[in-house]
């Protein structure tokens, strides 16, 4: 069974950065396309970045372009967040689907992590 765990969240002041991670177990990881979506109190779950199993070029949501960058290796997957802003404070998710395209859409990733909070403070 696929497992994801976040880690890395936590309180942080306008400008600052911080790096998410997220623990893949449960499958190969290089078989998986990976996202990151986030979900601000009172919003909907929104798209953050997504990496294709095959590789090549990660999607971005506009609001992140230039300032989060998504990697990852054989167990894992990591968001490094810089000049962070209020508005991107919410919980992190990770997801996964095995196979499949980079898609922005929550519904197409069938495994998920608990979330991990991030609170930036101006």
């Amino acid at each position: 069974q696929v497992q994801l765990v976040e880690s890395g969240g936590g309180l942080v002041q306008a400008g600052d950065s911080l790096r998410l991670s997220c623990s893949v177990s449960g499958g190969t990881v290089s078989r998986m396309t990976l996202a990151w979506f986030r979900q601000a109190p009172g919003n909907d779950r929104e798209f953050v970045a997504a990496s294709n199993w095959r590789g090549g070029t990660t999607y971005y949501a506009d609001p992140v372009k230039g300032r989060f960058t998504m990697s990852r290796d054989n167990t894992a997957t990591y968001l490094e967040m810089r000049s962070l802003k209020p508005e991107d404070t919410a919980i992190y998710y990770c997801a996964a689907r095995f196979l499949g395209v980079n898609s922005g859409s929550s519904s197409d990733y069938p495994y998920w992590g608990q979330g991990t909070q991030v609170t930036v403070s101006s």
